[in-house]
């Protein structure tokens, strides 16, 4: 049986979007919640296609974002995770309708190395719509864009 593509993948929304009660009490006050949402991976990319140029977004932003529409205390981040690379990668796989999954950063404004072309390219994109980088750590450095939290794009 042939793999799926990025973009099946993408367009594949089992029984999503659920909401899971959760019981485990450390996931709980982490969380601040036990209603915890499981949102199709079409949704982040419906997100994430409209961040516009010179503007960046968090996938914990689109987190709060989606619990809030679909009525959960909170959105799986693992799932969450999965998905942005899954919209990032189904983008690189089509001809048209591509998204700018370069403006979705991870937490605290972090660059993310599973996206395709990993930090160079996001880098290199970021740059052109003229965001800065400052970097943590000396072995395993890390790029965060410089005052992303000025460059937010509200989803509200």
């Amino acid at each position: 049986m042939a793999r799926k593509t990025f973009n099946e993948k993408l367009n594949d929304s089992k029984d999503m979007p659920k909401i899971i009660e959760i019981e485990d009490e450390k996931s709980i006050k982490r969380y601040g919640g036990s209603q915890m949402l499981i949102a199709p991976p079409l949704e982040y990319n419906q997100i994430m296609s409209q961040i516009p140029k010179g503007k960046v977004i968090t996938a914990k932003d689109i987190r709060k974002y989606l619990a809030k529409k679909h009525g959960a205390e909170f959105t799986c981040p693992l799932t969450a995770g999965i998905f942005i690379s899954l919209a990032a990668r189904a983008s690189c796989e089509r001809e048209t309708d591509k998204i700018p999954f370069w403006r979705t950063l991870k937490a605290d404004g972090e660059l993310n190395a599973k996206y395709p072309g990993g930090i160079k390219y996001q880098k290199e994109k970021l740059a052109s719509e003229g965001h800065t980088f400052t970097t943590k750590g000396r072995k395993n450095i890390r790029y965060f864009v410089e005052n992303y939290e000025n460059f937010l794009y509200n989803l509200e």
